[in-house]
């Protein structure tokens, strides 16, 4: 597939650019967002290309009959943080009301389809409660993955106290949009053989690269080359669905490739790379120049190195023809995988409904033991074992023996021999860069290519991103690591594309990954090499739990199944730069409190952090850190939103940290509105509440859950508004529970 193909315009502006000699050497891509018309070195000669302007979005309501308009809700149905499913014609849409303003968006992730009323809300975004993609609630664009698809944001107006929202048919029925990307005006025929960005991979790094450039506004030539046969397609789907079909798994279909101007060169293998002349050197001996350059080779996966390795029907599952014949040849037969990994456990799920019977030979106790730990291990090995899936723990293949060249027995080092008709090893992988060993391309001992935060290299105008590096984690003190998650791909992509643009882009994306067992999904995020310690909340047993997985005193990463959206919520805290320390993960998994981790951080932002812009302001009041306000008011709490349509107001504060948002407020004022209320101040205390007070009435309280970890007793209190306190008192010992009206409270009694 090659060329790039725009569609003809009315008017054409063509601009002849050649660069001063003093300029021919640089090497910025267009930095300023739009497809610049400089000229590039290409074989010794200058080169000419087209400027026009970027092309503007296509405007969303493109006539009344083609719209749907209707009030979907009261301005008071929606608190702020709140988010809700709301039909709109034959349609859905979800509203979001944020710092007092409404959003409409669509409902769905374009992922795979998750409900994003279920996902969490947090920093202006809502992050997918299934894997992670996050996308702006004010753009409707795509912030984090994985996916390659925004959300299409919808208008939204107030009438009457009514909230109406306004929308294209054909956006509620797509429920995507695919950003507006630039043309390729280059290049000529004459200049094939140089291109001005080579990407080397074409999985989701390379195909994300190959996408941020076009949105960027990047317009020049853009060459994608794979050892694969197909274009890009959705590679962690085969292992768990084997029989999908090509077309089912294309992440773009060819269109797309020839609309935008980017040239995939299929089955076609790098085997070297000249980085002093910008040269990539095929095996066919084709040679091509590049102007900037991705490395995203990907890894090849590890082989069997026993005695009759070489047989037929033993597969690595890469390519959909590799998962298809493995269904077919598993198909009322014997199946045995080696290795008990995702990948391993993904195809045993899958094959236990299509075979005779399924096997798996580990060298570890338990699966997943490296990365879930011994007890989450045991509880999905059970899983198994109660779908007729056989374990062969601790021990290796030593043999494989055929009949008629076909496989037909795999022989243990236990001396144990199980039947087999076919067999999939899924024993770990080893990055792909064997082609850039004598390049002068930077590698590690294991053969990893290490990057900066910008996926830069060692070399100038030389960048890598995928399962082949190691680059620096922010949030666990940059340090160097390989992740090999399709998540990270997409991030570690676009990053590469912006720093192209020179944009000065760095890598800080959460890790987050997923996988799906027997209709069930198992969610992860962080980063937990080296945990110590698992804290679990939940029943193993029932596959219903939230995993902890600390170091120290700080929770690296977090698993679950059918928890959602916990993962989603401790990706945001992460993601915001908060550390979650080990006794806030004990708090959760001791009462259940899912959504204390979450919003410990917006509590902090939005409350301690600015208290001081609010004392004095007109018409609210401000509560020092360390007072507890008594009142004896009636009135009812107000019914908490839905803890699947917002983030609950929950935290933990140390401390220190309410030490020093006392110290940013001033002495409380007195007003009408707070005549009569008594505050101590003869005591310290380790949280700290402010209240916004109303000239009109008891309004705008926030929701706020303070849980102190006592020896025998915890406390919450809950502020809604104005002379409707309560406080909850839960013995842990009995598990009872006890409301009082008021939060006047003994220091002896609740430890203040």
């Amino acid at each position: 597939m090659g060329g790039c193909f725009s569609k003809p315009k009315p008017v054409e502006l063509k601009i002849e650019v050649v660069l001063p000699e003093k300029d021919r050497g640089k090497e910025e891509l267009s930095a300023g967002g739009k497809g610049s018309p400089r000229a590039y070195q290409g074989n010794g000669t200058a080169r000419h290309f087209h400027a026009e302007e970027r092309l503007p979005a296509p405007h969303p309501y493109p006539g009344a009959q083609d719209c749907l308009e209707a009030a979907v809700c009261h301005i008071k149905d929606l608190e702020n943080g709140q988010m809700r499913e709301v039909e709109l014609g034959w349609g859905k849409v979800l509203l979001v009301k944020d710092n007092g303003e409404f959003h409409a968006l669509g409902h769905k992730c374009p992922h795979y389809g998750a409900p994003l009323v279920k996902g969490v809300l947090s920093r202006g975004r809502v992050r997918c409660p299934w894997h992670g993609a996050c996308f702006n609630i004010s753009t409707g664009d795509l912030e984090d993955f994985p996916g390659l698809d925004s959300l299409h944001k919808f208008q939204v107006k107030i009438e009457k106290e009514k909230v109406y929202v306004r929308a294209s048919k054909q956006a509620l029925q797509l429920q995507r949009r695919t950003k507006v990307m630039a043309t390729c005006i280059s290049p000529s025929a004459g200049h094939s053989s140089s291109t001005n960005v080579l990407i080397v991979g074409a999985g989701a790094a390379g195909l994300v690269c190959a996408e941020t450039l076009r949105q960027e506004g990047f317009s020049d030539r853009i060459v994608l080359c794979t050892l694969d046969r197909h274009l890009p397609y959705d590679r962690p789907k085969l292992s768990k669905s084997l029989d999908a079909q090509l077309e089912q798994l294309a992440l773009r279909p060819k269109e797309f490739f020839r609309a935008q101007g980017i040239e995939v060169l299929t089955e076609a293998q790098v085997v070297t790379v000249d980085v002093r002349n910008k040269k990539a050197v095929f095996k066919d001996g084709f040679k091509l120049e590049y102007s900037k350059l991705l490395l995203a080779p990907g890894s090849s996966p590890k082989t069997l190195s026993c005695k009759g390795k070489d047989v037929e029907n033993v597969f690595t599952i890469r390519t959909p023809e590799d998962a298809n014949r493995v269904v077919r040849l598993a198909r009322g037969r014997n199946a045995v995988v080696v290795g008990a990994g995702f990948l391993g456990m993904e195809v045993a799920a899958y094959l236990t409904e299509k075979a005779h019977s399924v096997s798996v030979v580990e060298l570890e106790e338990t699966p997943f033991r490296r990365f879930l730990g011994e007890r989450v291990g045991r509880a999905l090995m059970k899983m198994f074992e109660s779908n007729r899936v056989k374990f062969y723990m601790q021990t290796e293949v030593s043999e494989l023996r055929a009949q008629e060249g076909k496989l037909k027995e795999v022989v243990l080092k236990s001396s144990k021999v199980l039947r087999a008709d076919v067999c999939v090893v899924g024993i770990g992988a080893v990055p792909a860069t064997g082609f850039l060993r004598q390049s002068g391309i930077g590698l590690d001992s294991r053969g990893f290519i290490p990057v900066n935060k910008m996926m830069q290299t060692n070399v100038p105008g030389v960048f890598a991103a995928g399962d082949a590096v190691t680059f620096p984690l922010a949030w666990r003190n940059n340090r160097k690591v390989n992740i090999p998650h399709w998540q990270m791909a997409h991030a570690q992509g676009r990053v590469a594309a912006q720093n192209m643009l020179a944009q000065e882009a760095e890598i800080s994306t959460v890790p987050y990954l997923w996988t799906a067992m027997f209709s069930k999904s198992l969610r992860y995020a962080g980063y937990g090499e080296g945990f110590d310690d698992v804290i679990i909340q939940g029943d193993l047993d029932e596959l219903k739990f939230v995993a902890f997985y600390t170091k120290g005193d700080e929770v690296i990463s977090v698993a679950s199944m059918n928890y959602d959206p916990i993962v989603s919520k401790v990706a945001e805290v992460l993601a915001s730069g908060r550390t979650i320390r080990k006794r806030e993960a004990v708090c959760a998994a001791q009462q259940d409190w899912r959504h204390v981790l979450a919003h410990r951080e917006r509590i902090l932002s939005l409350h301690a952090a600015d208290l001081g812009k609010h004392v004095g302001a007109s018409g609210t009041e401000a509560k020092p850190g360390g007072q507890v306000p008594t009142s004896s008011s009636p009135g009812a709490p107000r019914a908490e939103p839905e803890p699947s349509q917002c983030l609950p107001s929950a935290a933990w504060l140390t401390s220190q940290e309410a030490s020093a948002a006392s110290r940013r407020c001033s002495a409380p004022k007195t007003s009408s509105a707070t005549d009569g209320w008594q505050w101590r101040q003869d005591r310290p205390c380790l949280f700290f509440l402010y209240w916004d007070w109303s000239p009109v009435g008891p309004c705008n309280i926030l929701d706020i859950i303070l849980k102190l970890k006592l020896t025998h007793l915890q406390i919450c209190v809950t502020s809604t508004v104005i002379g409707q306190t309560l406080m909850r008192e839960k013995d842990d010992e009995t598990g009872t529970t006890t409301d009082h009206r008021t939060l006047s409270v003994t220091p002896r009694k609740f430890g203040l």
